[in-house]
């Protein structure tokens, strides 16, 4: 079926689709908590595999 002539059938019987509000947040970072250790100091260098293993944390 034709998008349009979805938007009509339910428009005649007066029914609308989901609307998707934005995502809750559920979890809310204290600013003044302290940050985990840089243990790779930033040298994201590896010189075997499986010796650095690096993650986003946001």
């Amino acid at each position: 079926m034709a998008r349009s002539t979805v938007e009509r059938l339910m428009a005649e019987l007066g029914i609308e689709g989901v609307s998707r509000g934005q995502r809750r947040r559920t979890t809310i970072p204290e600013p003044a908590a302290p940050r985990p250790p840089d243990l790779a100091d930033r040298d994201f260098t590896a010189s075997r595999p499986d010796e650095l293993w690096v993650a986003d944390m946001p």
